[in-house]
């Protein structure tokens, strides 16, 4: 019987030694060096290893059959491969490195970006709206980025050698078809929506996204909040008006809604303006905004509507004039847009928008009436795909349609129309591949077409970032962009054709401990511009694409918020060297908005034992072209350089009530925008002039702003 068992227990344990496997093999990453401690198992068993310091791996298994063996490492895409136990012998296994969406590289060419959620921000949303001299406009913040140049009678976004109307404005992805206020000549506009609405702020100052088009130089992106953070109301008071602002949560809905009133007759009364200047009625306005959000597992809709009417009359100075020249304006705007988010299975999602603007003008203009009317919307459908974590697909197609209608009409009661619509469609794909942590590319084509030209155009675009060390990367990008010709000529003339500017942009970013170094390089060609044969353009005028140009310059961007305690400052220089021949130009030169130099200084100092935030903010441009027709050149003399050197102060009286005080310009610099020359010569044959300035050499603001909040914690600040 001892002998029996002695056989059987033999038997037995050879069995289970004929029925082990080893399974073994070396483990490197992509350039064949050996991985240390990566673990290799069975899936769903407990067999399994490490690799030594060679990266070598062995252990045996009683398992049969195929089998998933799993190779796992930190830093590194896990690996997976099924096969029949007998052959998972001498493997040689490659690692791929995983992508860190944290610290691995960013496209960022181009692309200034504020918001609390993005990795590559250099701005957060409260420096957009806490500049000293920016009065809570965000469009004059972002004046003090490199690549923008201050032209202080207009008050738009000049980019890079480019027009105001080459910088496109986008609220989630829909285009805001009249982003400004309306204004008189010479007297500088303000973007129309409040910032407190907004979560972030992408500037792309060139090289953008594929999804965007219309814009020669620039697009901004708004991105309104998906969910509040609690229950609240704003109250303010200020020298020149008050507005009201409650935010309300039901569950996973929310409505927040925003009114405003401003009247400048207060500040007309008190600070005294230039002269060539009166105001028989102050600038004034009232508006409202509203954004209901209603978030799901898996979707978010949001609406949003934005209401302003302005009015204003002034007598201002025209050396064509021996009276002062009467301006009247009505302006209503209404703006609405709407967008759908949608997360599916599979890493797909769909977005979808539209938007829908109606913006009307009564001017009048000495005896002159002029009436205009321009309906425009956005269809937008968008899908995203993530096949892995190193490939992302985008791709969509949008519809614009626009009508536009104006009339003149004369004392004697002649009338001259002028209208056109529009129906372009756009679609667009665009890729986001990830090599490593280290490099990365865009690829993106864009492809439209607009009936009122008859035209199709398609714009490649592609950009790429190279990391080259842990905290610094340089980035390329490349792009084609078209836009259609301005309102002010397609309504007399709609056989023009496409403009065309092509960017190239390099790139070098350093991020860490508080500190941001920005330098890039940029060249922009520009093709197809609009020219016209006369002083403006008119009814008469001969319109052609035979415009050209290039800008070409530097920009360097610095911030540091860690050196001194309780400090953020900024600095902005920019170079830009720019010709064009187009409008009415008769030849190649350096338009009137685009000086050679522009520098910003931003500071901001919290002082704790004042519970006040204080802000300086310092502008400078050098001269800026003007033509001068007693002179033999084109556009050969310059303005005298823009200075202007701006403080803040806010104060809290309490965590919710904020005492607030601007003044712009405090020096009292007298700046001068240009000159307008007569029209026609005088008795000695010279061409008579005058200084265009500003209407006032100093702007200045008081306002109280009281938060009402559940955590009584909350306040303005971040608006101011």
């Amino acid at each position: 019987m001892k002998k029996l068992i002695i056989v059987l227990f033999t038997l037995f344990i050879g069995y289970f030694t004929m029925a082990q496997t080893t399974i073994s093999g070396v483990v490197t990453d992509q350039n064949a060096n050996p991985i240390e401690g990566a673990n290799i198992y069975l899936e769903g068993t407990y067999d399994g290893a490490s690799t030594d310091a060679q990266g070598k791996f062995n252990f045996e298994t009683t398992e049969t059959g195929t089998q998933n063996l799993i190779v796992s490492m930190i830093s590194f895409e896990t690996y997976m491969q099924a096969g029949d136990v007998s052959y998972l012998r001498d493997l040689t296994i490659q690692l791929q490195e995983a992508i860190n969406q944290l610290n691995g590289v960013t496209l960022t060419a181009g692309s200034f970006q504020a918001g609390d959620n993005s990795k590559v921000s250099v701005l957060k949303p409260l420096d957009i709206v806490t500049t000293a001299g920016a009065a809570g406009d965000f469009v004059a913040a972002l004046q003090t980025l490199p690549g923008t140049t201050t032209v202080n009678e207009d008050g738009r976004l000049f980019v890079r050698g480019g027009e105001a109307g080459e910088t496109q404005v986008f609220i989630d992805g829909l285009r805001v078809f009249q982003p400004f206020s309306a204004t008189a000549n010479n007297i500088p506009t303000r973007g129309r929506f409040s910032p407190f609405l907004f979560k972030g702020i992408t500037f792309s100052t060139g090289g953008y996204s594929a999804e965007y088009g219309q814009a020669l130089s620039s697009v901004l992106l708004l991105n309104t909040t998906d969910v509040p953070e609690q229950e609240q109301t704003d109250i303010q008071i200020m020298s020149v008006g008050g507005g009201l602002g409650h935010t309300e949560i039901w569950g996973d809905q929310s409505l927040s809604v925003n009114t405003s009133y401003v009247n400048l007759a207060p500040y007309q009364w008190i600070i005294p303006n230039n002269r060539g200047l009166r105001w028989n009625k102050p600038y004034e306005s009232i508006s409202g905004e509203a954004i209901f959000r209603s978030k799901k597992d898996k979707s978010m809709f949001k609406f949003y509507a934005g209401f302003n009417h302005a009015n204003l009359d002034i007598d201002q100075e025209d050396i064509n004039f021996e009276d002062l020249v009467n301006f009247k304006l009505k302006n209503n705007n209404l703006y609405a847009n709407s967008s759908y988010k949608h997360f599916l299975d599979k890493e797909w999602t769909l977005t979808a928008g539209a938007s829908i603007s109606v913006d009307k003008n009564n001017i009048d203009i000495q005896t002159n009436d002029i009436h205009t009317n321009e309906t425009a919307s956005h269809l937008k459908l968008k899908l995203k795909k993530s096949f892995s974590n190193r490939f992302q697909l985008n791709f969509g197609a949008e519809h614009f349609i626009t009508d536009y209608k104006d009339t003149f009409t004369t004392i004697n009661g002649l009338e001259l129309k002028s209208d056109y619509m529009d129906h372009l469609t756009g679609a667009f794909s665009e890729a986001d591949i990830f090599f490593s942590n280290k490099f990365a590319m865009k690829l993106g084509v864009r492809g439209e077409y607009s009936k009122v030209l008859d035209g199709f155009t398609v714009s490649p675009r592609a950009s790429l970032a190279y990391k080259s060390s842990e905290n610094g990367q340089f980035s390329l990008a490349y792009g084609d962009f078209y836009q259609n010709p301005f309102t002010e000529y397609l309504k007399f003339d709609q056989s023009l054709e496409h403009e065309k500017t092509s960017h190239y942009i390099l790139n070098y970013q350093y991020a860490a401990d508080g500190k941001t170094f920005r330098a890039e390089a940029y060249y922009k060609d520009y093709k197809n511009l609009t020219k016209y044969n006369t002083l403006r353009p008119q009814f008469d005028s001969e319109f052609n694409n035979g415009g050209s140009g290039y800008a070409s310059g530097l920009d360097v961007f610095w911030r540091d918020n860690k050196s001194i305690k309780n400090l953020d400052y900024w600095a902005s220089y920019s170079y830009l060297n720019t010709k064009r021949n187009y409008r009415n130009f008769r030849e190649s030169a350096t338009p009137n908005f685009a000086p050679k130099h522009n520098f910003s200084l931003v500071t901001k100092y919290f002082i704790t034992d004042w519970r006040s935030q204080v802000g300086v903010s310092y502008s400078y441009g050098s001269g800026r072209p003007f033509n001068n027709p007693n002179a033999v050149d084109f556009m050969a003399e310059k303005t005298k350089a823009y200075n202007n050197l701006s403080v803040n102060w806010a104060y809290l009286i309490s965590q919710q009530k904020i005492l607030y005080l601007s003044v712009s310009n405090i020096a009292g610099f007298k700046n001068v925008n240009g000159y307008q020359y007569a029209d026609a010569p005088n008795m000695e044959g010279i061409f008579d002039r005058r200084e265009i300035r500003p209407t006032a050499d100093a702007f200045f603001f008081v306002g109280f702003f009281w938060t009402i909040s559940d955590d009584n914690n909350k306040n303005q600040l971040d608006n101011l």
